[in-house]
């Protein structure tokens, strides 16, 4: 267990590179802006969806008093 605390201490600026040369190798510098539009898609509607139900949530404990 220690050592895979050990891997990401290591874990630096050579290791983001090559994640992102590798990224680039799968997936092409064409696809990449689309992949990130998409991922940014997704996280906005999570962020929106949570603040629907924290409405929902106040609306309701409102309603209750």
């Amino acid at each position: 267990m220690n050592e895979t605390f050990l891997f990401i201490q290591k874990f630096g600026i050579w290791g983001f590179v090559l994640i992102l040369v590798v990224v680039l190798i799968l997936f092409g510098g064409r696809k990449i802006p689309e992949l990130m539009r998409g991922l940014g898609g997704g996280i906005k509607e999570f962020k929106d969806a949570v603040k629907e139900d924290e409405k929902s949530d106040a609306k309701s404990d409102n309603k209750e008093k």
